[in-house]
């Protein structure tokens, strides 16, 4: 079974264009976690342009399912994590001025900033880092178990825009497959949609959890929010 976790950051993006608390975070994450979905993600960043640190703080008490926190493992994320303690804690390597998450953690340059702060983080939760499957062989999966890594999130970008395309498809699989043997629990995400959803499950029937927000938020316009969980969760769970 595929875990459905809905990254709920574009919500905070409209509430804060115009002020006040209309979309309600919390009241979304209540219906959301009713209509089914097994996971609730936040990617809080310094700016607060979406999620705001208070907004952390509000969600611990109504998230029943995962809580699933995003974030670059700065001091200030670290002492974040340490204090709300969330279910899993997913680290990417985008700096502040990105728009989006668009890397994974490049395991053959940038080891040595997960060695220094994973130990930080280990002991208040399950961690997940981020990985760009061009750079995760079986040697660098090794070291992220080592360190005390339990989960790797495959960033999907390439395989979303190329889900047809067999050399990417065979890289994406290497991937897995050199995580998987490591001894990790495999997660995904970054532009997966109903569209693609269901070729990356197929090719990586092992992955635990994927992470969704954009796509699924733009979905609920136009078929509504509970229509759309389904939607996600039966392609997921067919």
């Amino acid at each position: 079974m595929t875990s459905l976790s809905v990254n709920i950051n574009k919500l905070a993006t409209i509430r804060n264009a115009r002020g006040g608390n209309n979309p309600d975070l919390v009241y979304w994450a209540k219906k959301i976690q009713g209509l089914g979905a097994q996971g609730i993600t936040i990617h809080p960043r310094p700016d607060e342009r979406h999620i705001r640190k208070q907004d952390v703080y509000d969600l611990k008490p109504h998230v029943t399912t995962e809580f699933n926190i995003e974030g670059y493992p700065n001091s200030e994320f670290i002492k974040l994590i340490q204090e709300i303690k969330p279910d899993q804690c997913t680290l990417v390597p985008d700096p502040p001025e990105v728009l989006t998450s668009n890397a994974g953690w490049n395991l053959e340059t940038q080891v040595e900033i997960l060695k220094t702060v994973l130990p930080q983080l280990t002991p208040h939760t399950r961690v997940s880092v981020f990985v760009e499957p061009e750079t995760t062989n079986l040697e660098t999966a090794e070291k992220l178990k080592s360190m005390g890594v339990l989960r790797a999130e495959i960033y999907t970008e390439e395989f979303a825009k190329h889900p047809q395309n067999q050399e990417v498809l065979s890289r994406y699989r290497k991937c897995a497959d050199n995580l998987l043997e490591a001894g990790l629990e495999l997660n995904a995400g970054h532009d997966l949609d109903l569209t693609n959803l269901g070729k990356l499950i197929d090719l990586i029937p092992e992955i635990k959890e994927v992470s969704i927000g954009h796509a699924l938020i733009c979905d609920s316009l136009e078929m509504g929010m509970s229509k759309t969980v389904a939607s996600y969760l039966s392609v997921l769970n067919p």
